[in-house]
């Protein structure tokens, strides 16, 4: 395992707990005497104004976090994804072809069993995308918690997993997950891609400099229709992975960023999402076809689309299994792929955006308990093998 996976894993696993915290205050405040402290807390007013009235950003703390401080996420994950496919575990297509497939299966499964529990009903299936994401700090968090009864290769494969995930999602959210487009926008977002590319290709190594590109690029992106995060992604791609002397301005940005996204970031986004009242719920609301549909998705679908998937790759010698591993260890892993937290709430946000509270109600019941579940149940599968 590479100096850079060592430190990532250490990272995701710490932040995967300051994330649980986080999620498990957002729940409590919000079923306590102080829920309504809580909702105003997400409800905090924010103003950019740039030039007077030419350029105005007004905003609660809630969509200040879903659509800035998730880009920066996102430009995270960019920087990852970029990384795994230059120079990392998935540089090399006979490395990349099981995680690959592994991953278009644990989307494409969760997805239909989803659409399947809510077919007939329009609105509902706007959410079939959310139970196809893995989340990376909490998968990775367990993993490193149980130690020597999870191999090195299991680790490296779930990160390769979830990381070709998101760019997954990413995809998605681009494709289906947009408002009204307005093309005087998306022009002005073309040209800063240009900028970017021309840095690029100009081997311009200031990371300062594309940073400010992709600042301008996510005010024109936020004001196209297309969702704003999407903006993180794209500035990270075009940052060099070589100075030319050996040197990496984007494995620097990485590394000086995970510590802001793994215990800043991320937890605030739990925090401002996960709060969900459960006063008044009975089993209908569990039970809501939407709700099924995100927990079975995230529990089985996950489970079985990325297993499923590996296994038909191994079993026909187009890939072969994670050394040192053995079937059950492996189908532990891919239950644990099931934890969907950050990105299917991220995700079902966009999905029912304006569609009311009990969409959302829905939604992070779903999320929650499927989760929940997955991380329990990928758990004690991996517990039966004696450290």
């Amino acid at each position: 395992m590479t100096p850079g996976l060592k430190r990532f894993f250490a990272s995701e696993s710490a932040g995967g707990i300051v994330l649980a915290i986080a999620a498990v205050a957002a729940l409590i405040l919000s079923n306590s005497p102080w829920r309504e402290f809580y909702a105003a807390f997400t409800r905090i007013e924010g103003e950019v104004r740039i030039g007077g009235d030419w350029l105005v950003l007004a905003k609660p703390l809630l969509v200040w976090v879903n659509d800035l401080w998730m880009a920066v996420f996102f430009f995270l994950v960019g920087l990852e994804i970029k990384r795994e496919f230059v120079s990392g575990e998935l540089a090399e297509r006979s490395q990349a072809v099981l995680p690959m497939v592994a991953a278009l299966g644990g989307m494409v499964v969760p997805a239909l069993i989803y659409a399947g529990i809510n077919r007939g009903d329009p609105v509902a299936l706007h959410g079939w995308a959310i139970p196809a994401a893995t989340d990376i700090a909490f998968a990775i968090g367990i993993v490193m918690l149980l130690g020597s009864r999870v191999p090195a290769s299991l680790k490296v494969f779930l990160t390769a997993v979830a990381i070709i995930d998101d760019l997954g999602a990413i995809v998605v959210i681009a494709l289906f997950y947009t408002s009204q487009l307005s093309l005087a926008m998306l022009g002005a977002a073309a040209v800063c891609l240009a900028i970017l590319f021309a840095l690029n290709r100009a081997r311009v190594t200031r990371a300062d400099l594309y940073i400010v590109v992709g600042l301008v690029l996510w005010t024109c992106v936020l004001k196209s229709g297309v969702h704003a995060t999407l903006a993180g992604v794209a500035t990270a791609l075009f940052i060099p992975s070589d100075d030319g002397r050996g040197h990496s301005p984007a494995e620097d940005l990485e590394h000086g960023l995970h510590p802001w996204v793994a215990f800043l970031i991320l937890p605030m986004f739990a925090f401002s999402n996960a709060g969900v009242s459960l006063l008044g719920l009975h089993a209908g609301d569990l039970l809501h076809p939407v709700s099924l549909g995100i927990a079975l998705g995230l529990l089985t679908g996950k489970a079985v689309g990325v297993f499923g998937s590996s296994w038909l790759m191994i079993r026909f010698g187009l890939a072969q299994r994670p050394g040192g591993a053995d079937w059950i260890q492996f189908f532990g892993v891919c239950v644990l792929c099931g934890i969907g937290f950050t990105m299917s709430l991220f995700i079902g946000g966009l999905a029912f955006e304006g569609h009311g509270p009990d969409y959302e109600t829905r939604v992070k019941l779903g999320v929650l308990g499927g989760s929940i579940l997955s991380g329990v149940a990928g758990t004690l599968i991996l517990l039966r093998k004696r450290g």
